[in-house]
């Protein structure tokens, strides 16, 4: 669908609310944010993000895994079908990538190559900018990543 079309019909479901505070809608504040991945294997998934990954599963049910990774909510949805993405759904920054690499491949983590990209004997890739980035899979597939910003 293209945008303008999109943009009509979202003008017709608000009805008589005027155009400018259309625009002006903002989400209330303060506000967390929750990131989402899927699964269709909830005990690899499980074992995958509280034991490889350390994060600490908050709530089980037929629904998802929910985990905090600090102060942010990380929720693993059960679903029965699952096409993985082709690119990066999930990442988190770090402040010394070479290190979190080495403790995830002691834990079986397998990093990405990509023959596009320059990367280094850990599979770091080096953007122009100077990030450093890593990716990898959940069991399912999913592709996650890890950063570690260039220092100013």
């Amino acid at each position: 669908m293209c945008h303008t079309r999109a943009w009509k019909l979202w003008q017709t479901a608000l009805g008589p609310i005027a155009a400018k505070d259309r625009m002006n809608c903002k989400l209330a504040q303060p506000r967390r944010p929750i990131s989402f991945v899927a699964t269709t294997d909830p005990d690899k998934a499980r074992a995958f993000y509280s034991e490889v990954l350390a994060l600490k599963l908050r709530e089980t049910s037929p629904f998802a895994l929910v985990f905090d990774d600090g102060e942010h909510t990380f929720r693993v949805q059960i679903v029965t079908e699952l096409t993985p993405a082709s690119h990066t759904v999930h990442g988190w920054e770090v402040s010394n990538i070479e290190k979190e690499i080495a403790h995830l491949v002691s834990k079986g983590v397998t990093f990405l190559t990509f023959d596009h990209l320059c990367q280094n004997a850990s599979a770091v890739w080096t953007s122009p900018d100077g990030h450093e980035i890593a990716w990898f899979k959940d069991p399912c597939g999913n592709i996650l990543s890890l950063t570690q910003h260039a220092t100013p």
